[in-house]
């Protein structure tokens, strides 16, 4: 008691010389020394009107010297330097514990630099095994529970949006039942085994599917799924690159290496939603697979802009050009904003013209996720475009056209 009066009696002198403190904040770590010269004697004053730009780290080091010091003398300044300190930590962005879409692209193309496989996946299949790899890993993420989630399958039919209500499990049933298209065009078993479709398109295959299981779908359809998207993988790998055998999707065909691209596309999009329905973040494909699926649907719009006139589903008044093959015909530009942009001259008078700078009459802009997700039917085609120029009807029915590329 003694020694603790003689101590408060004793005068103050300066605290250079005093041996190092806990932080305020409690991490048991010494505070640096003060800098000789720092402004130690500074007024309370001062230092209080220095607490911002502390909790901020923006204080020179003899300025964050000085406040700390203060801090461990004054119980007032030292509360509110701890209030300051949660109010800068609730202002940084938390970062996404989420991996990069990217990342796993970086990694192979690294390892296979150091190690180039004996029998390559070729260019046209990869964005299918990638999107098919980061579907298979949303789905380790989720529980039992989640495998029942409700999930709505949406898309464009007869220029009206149409939907059907299933599961995170049925919509993999969904995947494992269309990527049968492909599997059986490369010998490998169907899926649907001794289940007979009434059609061989996909939502007739899958409404067998749903049909003939016994129980709703559950996380067991995972496992033959993943088998059949490897097993593609593998026996695509040894085409080469032959991919031109065609894919028979009931009323059209796609060669195999645009049938790969088609399935990749909608592997993508059935995971957003299985991701929507579980509350799952998930990011866009790679902007190189990005812009090969956006070049599909390109390339695909012509013939669909045919069969609609075919059907009456064009817009008033929209006339074709008589244009012979091969001959450059009216064009509408499409230009792609973003990841995975580019531009593409649309021929509209007949799918066998080609686009044709010269005979263009209308230019659409679009951001690349934006038109991918109405090519899926997700976007009402009114609501898509962030630029419309020109020829009104032909933009329009380029906007319903890429619509009608969906499907259940």
């Amino acid at each position: 008691m003694k020694e603790a009066h003689e101590e408060d009696e004793a005068p103050r002198g300066p605290r250079d010389s005093a041996g190092p403190r806990a932080s305020v904040e409690g991490g048991g770590r010494a505070l640096p020394d003060v800098v000789p010269g720092g402004p130690v004697g500074w007024e309370h004053q001062v230092l209080t009107s220095l607490l911002g730009a502390w909790a901020l780290a923006a204080c020179s080091a003899q300025e964050a010297a000085a406040v700390e010091e203060h801090l461990g003398e004054c119980d007032a300044c030292a509360d509110e330097a701890l209030r300051l300190r949660e109010a800068v930590g609730l202002l940084q962005r938390p970062e996404s514990l989420d991996l990069d879409p990217a990342l796993r692209t970086r990694v192979l193309d690294g390892c296979l630099e150091r190690r180039p496989p004996r029998i390559p996946v070729p260019e046209w299949a990869r964005p299918y095994d990638a999107e098919a790899a980061r579907l298979d890993a949303l789905l380790q993420d989720i529980g039992d529970a989640e495998w029942h989630a409700p999930v709505r399958l949406r898309w464009f039919e007869a220029d009206d949006a149409a939907s059907r209500r299933t599961t995170v499990a049925g919509v993999i049933a969904h995947l494992l039942t269309v990527d049968g298209l492909v599997a059986v065009s490369l010998g490998l078993a169907d899926p649907l085994g001794d289940i007979t479709a009434p059609a061989p398109a996909p939502a007739s295959r899958t409404e067998a599917y749903w049909r003939a299981s016994h129980y709703p779908p559950t996380r067991a359809v995972r496992a033959p799924w993943r088998e059949q998207t490897h097993g593609i993988v593998r026996t695509v790998s040894f085409t080469g690159d032959a991919g031109r055998m065609p894919v028979s999707y009931g009323d059209f065909e796609l060669p195999l290496h645009d049938a790969m691209l088609d399935r990749a596309f909608e592997c993508w999009v059935h995971a957003e939603d299985i991701a929507d329905a579980v509350d799952y973040p998930y990011q866009p494909p790679s902007a190189r697979h990005l812009n090969s699926m956006i070049d599909l649907a390109a390339r695909m719009l012509p013939g669909v802009l045919a069969a609609r006139r075919r059907a009456g589903l064009a817009a008033r008044g929209t006339r074709p050009h008589l244009v012979t093959a091969g001959e450059p015909g009216r064009s509408l530009r499409l230009e792609i904003e973003g990841s995975g942009g580019g531009e593409w001259l649309i021929p509209l008078d007949s799918p066998g013209a080609v686009g044709s700078a010269e005979h263009e009459v209308a230019h659409v802009a679009l951001d690349g996720v934006e038109f991918c997700r109405l090519a899926a039917g997700h976007v009402p085609p009114a609501e898509a475009a962030a630029g419309q120029v020109g020829d009104r009807e032909a933009i329009s029915d380029v906007l319903f056209a890429a619509a009608s590329l969906s499907r259940m």
